[in-house]
């Protein structure tokens, strides 16, 4: 199963990415993460881990597992037998906007069936995940001298 917004927001690629990989702030940017805690020191890289926790679910842990510098990455968590994939690409379409794709890709056994039950909710969710990075952004490319 899988699901995926993108959205236009009017600030520069740059911007977008530094809120994207400043995981520990999503929380100040969309009610769907209640925390975000970095398991690890230093930038976002291969490997870095998070212990997320999300409204009405228990904490999972993440991990980085794809990384390429100023433009995406993905992490990975397992749950209940599932393997759960967010993606995050930031892609520059000029005049200082650039467009933001958040992804949910889930697999394993039981994936359709959860989809089927919570596909709503999940969309629902990536789709205000998205709006919050843009308000964020556009909030910064705002208060940039």
């Amino acid at each position: 199963m899988q699901w995926e917004n993108t959205i236009t927001i009017d600030a520069p690629a740059g911007v977008v990415w530094a809120l994207t990989v400043d995981v520990e702030r999503w929380p100040d940017a969309t009610p769907t993460m209640t925390s975000v805690v970095r398991l690890d020191d230093g930038p976002l890289r291969l490997g870095s881990r998070a212990r997320i926790k999300q409204p009405a679910q228990s904490a999972a842990v993440w991990t980085v597992t794809r990384l390429v510098e100023g433009r995406e990455f993905a992490w990975q968590t397992r749950r209940m037998g599932l393997t759960m994939t967010g993606s995050h690409l930031v892609e520059p379409t000029g005049d200082d906007r650039c467009r933001n794709t958040l992804g949910l890709e889930i697999h394993g056994r039981g994936a359709g069936l959860f989809g089927l039950l919570f596909g709503r909710v999940l969309r629902r969710a990536i789709v205000t995940e998205n709006l919050g990075f843009r308000s964020a952004a556009q909030g910064a490319r705002d208060s940039r001298p």
